[in-house]
């Protein structure tokens, strides 16, 4: 999970950087990256929750070059505030079907 609050330097590099970055662990980590949805909320706060299927790829992820020079951007430069939470989820409970989530 990651909330966060743009600050007032956020600039087009931000959305460029995002979409790079999205693309690139879709076609690095393909069904690794099971699902990611983001959400902004009235006041400006975002939440963008991610689900990886296993935490190994989570670990690369983390350790690739590129995502770790954007995360710097962004504590430098485009975030005002932000907070990442690393969970593991323990149970389910869905009227979606078992596929839509990830495998344990």
């Amino acid at each position: 999970m990651f909330r966060s609050r743009f600050s007032e330097q956020v600039d087009g590099d931000y959305r460029t950087t995002d979409d790079h970055l999205a693309e690139k662990a879709r076609a690095v980590y393909g069904d690794d990256l099971v699902r990611v949805k983001s959400y902004e909320a009235e006041d400006g706060e975002r939440l963008t929750l991610v689900w990886w299927r296993n935490p190994e790829t989570l670990a690369q992820w983390r350790a690739d070059l590129e995502h770790r020079n954007a995360q710097q951007q962004g504590r430098d430069t485009w975030y005002s505030f932000y907070e990442l939470s690393v969970t593991d989820v323990l149970r389910t409970s869905s009227t979606l079907e078992p596929e839509a989530y990830p495998a344990r």
